[in-house]
């Protein structure tokens, strides 16, 4: 098991913990939504920059794809668990009762507000974040960050369409844009229902290609990536 960091002003580890059920009940709170916020874009920050350093021989769509297993809801989940988030998450009545204390994704909240917490708490010095963090980072297995990085964008994306409670499929325009006759060059855009404008686009060799390009470009447009 990890420990939480050492917080200079326990006001602030107090608000990362604090859900907005539980303001709701005792108004005087502060809740934590704008630390997590903070903490999501240090941990996309320091998760590209670990992933950068550690491989300098991949290239710029594999490192993307383990940045996204890196920081993905289920990992950051995990690495709360380690901290017992789950314990110490302040909580309202009504969240307890739906096992809020189970719910990935209020766990990886939690866990992204603690790492803003810290770093306002440090003065925004990213340094001892960077340290904290970097135990997390190194605590994933190397499968399990491939393993996971390799699932299909066309996949998470139609995952994500039904996460939204919408039964088509995404809808992708494919068309040759150029390139020579033995060397076509494919333009995807992807649609969701009932939108008028792309979801994403991309490029490739050929219309697979594209078309998982432009579901990597609508997940990274909805910071999924």
């Amino acid at each position: 098991m990890s420990e939480l960091p050492k917080f200079d002003h326990s006001t602030l580890l107090v608000q990362a913990l604090t859900h907005r059920s539980y303001v709701n009940e005792h108004p005087t709170s502060k809740h934590n939504e704008r630390l997590e916020f903070l903490g999501d874009a240090l941990l996309n920050f320091l998760s590209g920059e670990y992933l950068y350093n550690k491989h300098p021989e991949k290239g710029e769509d594999e490192l993307t794809r383990r940045r996204s297993a890196l920081v993905d809801e289920k990992q950051l989940a995990k690495f709360a668990e380690d901290l017992r988030l789950n314990s110490k998450m302040l909580l309202g009545n009504g969240a307890i009762k739906d096992r809020g204390r189970e719910n990935p994704n209020l766990l990886s909240s939690t866990f992204e507000a603690i790492i803003g917490a810290y770093y306002e708490d440090k003065n925004f010095d990213i340094k001892p974040v960077r340290d904290f963090v970097k135990q997390f980072f190194d605590s994933v297995p190397e499968n399990i960050v491939v393993s996971r990085s390799n699932v299909d964008s066309k996949n998470r994306f139609q995952e994500w369409v039904q996460s939204r409670g919408i039964t088509t499929p995404p809808i992708y325009n494919t068309r040759q844009i150029g390139g020579e006759s033995h060397a076509p060059k494919f333009q995807s855009d992807v649609f969701v229902e009932g939108d008028e404008e792309a979801s994403g686009t991309g490029e490739g060799r050929n219309k697979k290609d594209a078309e998982k390009a432009a579901a990597e470009n609508a997940l990274y447009n909805l910071n999924l990536l």
